[in-house]
């Protein structure tokens, strides 16, 4: 039997061959492979970094890689992308320039990996570092005229970088900056902080702690100097039919002054101006008014005031009952009958356009034309020859309209 065994072994080496290929077949048939390229790149995962190193360069955040697999890993792969990671591997390294191959691993089986772009990753290594410096208070604008600023506060007073050695180095001044332009009160507020190197440049890939400072300025009026309201005289009515939709000045608040306090604080705290004529008016008016000053008085910067007022019609609407309705567009030979034969009609607009209304202004028709004879319904139409109405609404809004032939009468023969 052994010597049987011995003599045919070769015979049975090829058996078994056969079927592992034939098995192979079989199922790289009903699961074939397919190599493609993963429709979103892969982030790169960054590990094994030391505490006292950075990176000082940029390294790509995403990788793009191809991959050959059976049909049915691609699903798996396509269902949760997460399945395929690329890993930076910073384990052991010190600081200095390196050049590391990504590794691409895939939580599924089996799996071969075509290419990656890139594969190797090439970044600088350094020491983490800090450094401290005060902060400048970088003021730019002046207060309002009559108004004086007082001592800055700052919380912190320092700020701390952190970051690669290099890049911390090159920082130079901590600054925030603070535009008082026209302020007249009090400044508080929290601001981010800039950090420059020696010529100016800002500094970027490194961090700041804290980020934000709280800044507080005094602000506060000079002695004669007083801000005071502005209120509009009117005299008049807008024309009959409009209505004063909006009355506005600007500025609001004037700066007035007098070399004796003492006026200026005696002031009620409203200023008036010259009276706005709204007598008959029936549109927006935009005017510069001067104000009405005591003696002893004058006002800081413009003399005068900007007032708006805005003038618009009064809307209202009105229901036209019994409007009768014209035939328009029937052909020859026939003749039409419409029920009902009239419409009310409501409409909108100016209450000064309204009252101006006539039968005569108002057309409902119903436009017949190409219509053969047969029983229709129409919905009129309502011309308005006022501009500035508006039809809000046909009552009824549809109409039957029977179209039927001229009947021609027969003649009579005579005896």
């Amino acid at each position: 039997m052994f010597r049987w065994i011995a003599n045919n072994y070769r015979t049975f080496l090829w058996a078994f061959a056969l079927a592992v290929a034939a098995w192979i077949s079989a199922v790289t048939s009903a699961d074939p492979n397919e190599t493609r390229t993963l429709p979103a790149p892969v982030p790169v995962q960054i590990s094994g970094q030391a505490s006292n190193l950075v990176l000082n360069s940029n390294i790509p955040k995403e990788v793009e890689v191809t991959l050959r697999a059976p049909r049915s890993v691609w699903s798996l792969i396509d269902s949760d992308p997460q399945l395929v990671r690329a890993i930076l591997d910073l384990s052991g390294m010190s600081s200095g320039t390196h050049a590391v191959e990504l590794q691409i691993q895939v939580d599924a089986r089996p799996v071969q990996i075509v290419s990656v772009s890139p594969r190797t990753i090439n970044f600088i290594l350094e020491p983490l570092t800090t450094k401290t410096l005060a902060i400048d208070l970088s003021i730019s604008g002046e207060a309002a005229i009559g108004y004086q600023v007082g001592e800055a506060s700052l919380e912190p007073l320092e700020i701390v970088i952190a970051g690669a050695e290099s890049q911390v180095q090159k920082v130079m001044r901590a600054r925030v900056s603070v535009d008082l332009n026209g302020i007249r009160e009090n400044f508080d507020q929290t601001l981010p902080v800039e950090i420059f190197d020696e010529t100016g440049q800002k500094v970027e890939g490194v961090t700041l702690s804290p980020e934000t400072v709280h800044i507080v300025l005094p602000v506060s009026q000079q002695g004669g100097y007083r801000d005071v309201a502005v209120k509009v005289t009117i005299i008049g009515r807008v024309a009959s039919g409009y209505r004063l939709t909006d009355l506005s000045v600007f500025p609001p608040v004037v700066t007035v002054y007098s070399s004796d306090p003492e006026l200026v604080v005696s002031l009620p705290g409203i200023l008036e101006t010259k009276p706005l004529d709204l007598q008959n008016a029936q549109e927006d008016i935009n005017i510069r008014l001067a104000l009405n000053l005591p003696e002893g008085i004058s006002i800081i910067g413009e003399q005068t005031v900007l007032v708006q007022a805005g003038v618009s019609p009064i809307e209202s609407s009105v229901t036209l009952a019994g409007e009768l309705i014209e035939i328009i567009g029937l052909e020859n030979g026939l003749t039409a009958q419409v029920s009902p034969t009239s419409v009310d009609v409501i409409l909108s607009g100016p209450l000064s356009l309204l009252d101006t209304l006539t039968r005569q202004s108002v057309r409902a028709t119903v436009n017949l034309t190409g219509l053969t004879p047969g029983t229709y319904q129409l919905t009129p139409i309502v011309e308005i020859l006022i501009a500035n109405i508006v039809v809000e609404s046909i009552l009824p809004n549809t109409i039957e309209v029977v179209i039927t032939p001229i009947s021609t009468p027969t003649p009579t023969p005579r005896p």
